[in-house]
């Protein structure tokens, strides 16, 4: 008890976080300030790409179909295994759903952190990117509303890419 009090007063005070001795090989994960600013990217104004998303349960598909592809992608699905895939679909929802102008609050680290240590190349990116479009075309959403959508991602791949 009194070993979690005082990693609670170190987070709090901003010291790095102990290493979890479940996962000992595992860095510590510096805490945050969740900011709708880590979404990287501003929301489109009005609720049509919203609407044109077909609202949360249109994003929820987007999301997971995204998702289960790449995950099923011999290619990139390393890229993926070891991630908290709950956490992982919930925090694209919420950063969609933020860009998309649905209202959400966006509680994810910022793309340059998040990306980190992954070793993301170009090829990985646009990978997951085809998967997205798969996607959005099983969602029926329109050519025209896809292409805007990944107007305002495309500029995230400079902080995902490391080489």
């Amino acid at each position: 008890m009194f070993t979690a009090l005082i990693a609670a007063v170190a987070l709090a005070a901003g010291a790095p976080e102990t290493p979890n001795p479940q996962h000992p090989n595992e860095e510590a994960v510096d805490p945050y300030v969740p900011s709708d600013a880590n979404a990287g990217a501003a929301p489109f104004a009005g609720d049509a790409m919203w609407r044109a998303f077909h609202g949360q349960p249109g994003v929820d598909r987007v999301v997971d179909g995204m998702v289960d592809r790449s995950l099923a992608d011999p290619r990139i699905k390393e890229i993926f295994e070891s991630h908290d895939m709950v956490r992982l679909r919930r925090t694209l929802k919420e950063q969609f759903c933020y860009i998309l102008g649905g209202g959400c609050a966006y509680s994810g680290r910022d793309m340059k952190s998040v990306h980190k240590d992954l070793g993301v190349q170009r090829t990985d990116f646009n990978i997951l990117v085809e998967h997205l479009q798969s996607a959005m075309e099983d969602e029926k959403i329109s050519f025209r509303d896809q292409n805007r959508f990944l107007a305002k991602l495309a500029p995230m791949q400079r902080d995902a890419v490391e080489r």
